[in-house]
């Protein structure tokens, strides 16, 4: 797990230094989770994992309160969420998650960036299969012992525990992101360096020095896309 760890660290790092992006990406995903159910987080589990990742890029309380906010004023921005599959170079994978008002955008400019980047689209289920759906923890100041004890105590499962880098990082299934959340609140951990809905390469691959950078080209052009919220890979980086 530890090769994972290192991406979701570089993906968040990466995210860490262009913050009016990521204003912009978490705005228009917390006025989508808002919108298609209770505009409070505590009755709005979808927001709530929203919200709680927002915090820890650093989003303003102020943009995560207007996002919401705008969703309860009743504004009628339409959103499709779409996933987008497909090859970077070296048979890598990579799959993209996208909010868009206009598919056929979309669909264009995802296939650009693959097309130009060395890489060419699939179709539904050509990559996904072999990544997981997890939810992913990062926090300090504890052992992992010290975690896999608090998760006991509170009847919480996670698929691995592990200590890396001065941190303790948990790996869950998705629909135990917030019953890993509350147990860990409960025992007093408020900060975590990572709370994530993501997903994970069962198989991370490493690639030539000269594919590698075409790669985080392609990367970084899907990214710097309007409509796309996630990009997943394989791909040590």
């Amino acid at each position: 797990m530890g090769r994972k760890w290192n991406n979701i660290k570089e993906k968040k790092a990466a995210k860490d230094k262009n913050t009016s992006r990521i204003y912009a990406k978490f705005g228009r995903e917390l006025y989508v989770a808002a919108k298609q159910g209770d505009p409070d987080p505590e009755l709005n589990q979808a927001l709530k994992v929203v919200v709680e990742r927002a915090k820890t890029y650093n989003v303003p309380k102020t943009i995560i309160d207007r996002a919401i906010e705008k969703a309860k004023g009743g504004a009628e921005e339409n959103y499709d969420e779409l996933r987008y599959e497909g090859f970077g170079p070296n048979g890598s994978m990579v799959i993209v998650d996208a909010l868009t008002n206009n598919v056929n955008r979309t669909a264009a400019e995802v296939r650009s960036a693959f097309n130009k980047n060395g890489g060419n689209m699939g179709v539904n289920g050509s990559v996904s299969y072999m990544f997981d759906a997890t939810a992913v923890f990062g926090l300090e100041g504890k052992t992992a012992d010290e975690v896999l004890e608090i998760l006991m105590e509170a009847d919480v499962d996670a698929r691995d525990i592990l200590e890396e880098d001065e941190a303790v990082i948990v790996y869950a299934e998705p629909d135990q992101f917030h019953a890993v959340q509350e147990a860990l609140k409960n025992a007093g951990i408020t900060d975590f360096t990572v709370a994530e809905l993501t997903m994970l390469a069962q198989n991370d691959i490493e690639l030539p020095e000269d594919s590698a950078a075409q790669f985080e080209k392609l990367v970084d052009a899907l990214e710097d896309l309007e409509d796309v919220q996630q990009v997943y890979h394989n791909v040590e980086l």
